[in-house]
């Protein structure tokens, strides 16, 4: 299976481990990732303003290159895939941002919707399965109470993303099940963890990150996982400091490949999650 890949700035960057994670699964799962060329920032932020059009440009860019590949485009980031979904909507849908976008680009093929836009996630449930995963798994993380956060972006406008169930999702606990843990579900798992509002308001992000902290960690988790980079690091950056013996939060392709063996994952994991603190270690101590 091919895919054209939309990597995005973060993980270009700060988080360089969390795109080589999610790498060395694909090529375990039989996933080949083509990296679009030449993409540029997907702005990190749907604009809403009908009248804005610079800034969805460059994911058109990206959607017609995966489309002119005869590719679906996966990401890993929930923000990106956000992005990208709402302006492949608005491709198909708004005849004004269509037209708008088409005419400044001009496209050899004009852009019209044409291309699949599925999160990392969605390609281990709906491509390779969570049960074929399950099979590949050589380090489960058996025992383990690991709890998914979801955040804002992953799940919502719904109607756009039909990834899951805004309310009431899933996937992450399904993703949690393959990988040989125990999914915890609390109530602040798909709540605002303030990233958004991190450089205005420092304390609301703090107070938001804490509060998801407080209901995981009081729900039992050990450790929580993720997949937006922004909430990632907020959490731990800005909720941590406020909630004492909050579990760690990690990226869920950290996990997956920790899971299917690679090493320097595990390692990550390990100083991530203490032995003492987790009942059976790690699955690095194993």
């Amino acid at each position: 299976m091919t895919y054209s890949y939309y990597p995005g700035c973060t993980l270009k960057t700060k988080g360089k481990d969390l795109d080589r994670y999610g790498r060395f699964a694909a090529e375990k799962l039989g996933v080949t990732l083509e990296e679009i060329a030449d993409w540029q920032c997907c702005g990190g932020a749907y604009t809403m303003a009908r009248d804005e059009i610079a800034s969805k440009l460059s994911a058109v860019r990206a959607l017609a290159s995966a489309r002119d590949a005869g590719n679906d485009v996966v990401t890993l980031c929930s923000a990106c895939h956000n992005v990208l979904k709402q302006v492949n909507n608005d491709m198909k849908a708004d005849e004004n941002i269509n037209f708008k976008a088409n005419n400044y680009l001009k496209l050899e093929t004009p852009y019209n919707g044409e291309t699949n836009v599925i999160h990392y996630l969605e390609l281990l449930r709906d491509k390779i399965g969570f049960d074929k995963v399950a099979q590949a798994v050589t380090k489960p993380f058996a025992g383990k109470k690991i709890a998914a956060y979801y955040g804002c972006l992953l799940l919502r406008p719904g109607k756009v993303l039909q990834m899951d169930n805004a309310e009431n999702p899933k996937i992450i606990e399904d993703f949690i099940k393959a990988v040989g843990a125990e999914p915890v579900v609390y109530p602040m798992r798909n709540e605002c963890c303030g990233g958004y509002v991190t450089l205005e308001d420092k304390q609301l992000a703090a107070k938001k990150s804490a509060a998801v902290l407080e209901s995981a960690k009081n729900a039992g988790a050990e450790l929580i996982v993720t997949a937006c980079p922004l909430c990632l690091y907020n959490l731990n950056k800005n909720g941590a400091a406020n909630v004492a013996g909050a579990p760690k939060v990690v990226y869920f392709t950290q996990v997956l490949a920790a899971a299917l063996g690679d090493e320097e994952a595990m390692k990550a994991l390990e100083s991530a999650v203490p032995a003492a603190t987790v009942e059976g270690g790690c699955p690095c101590h194993k």
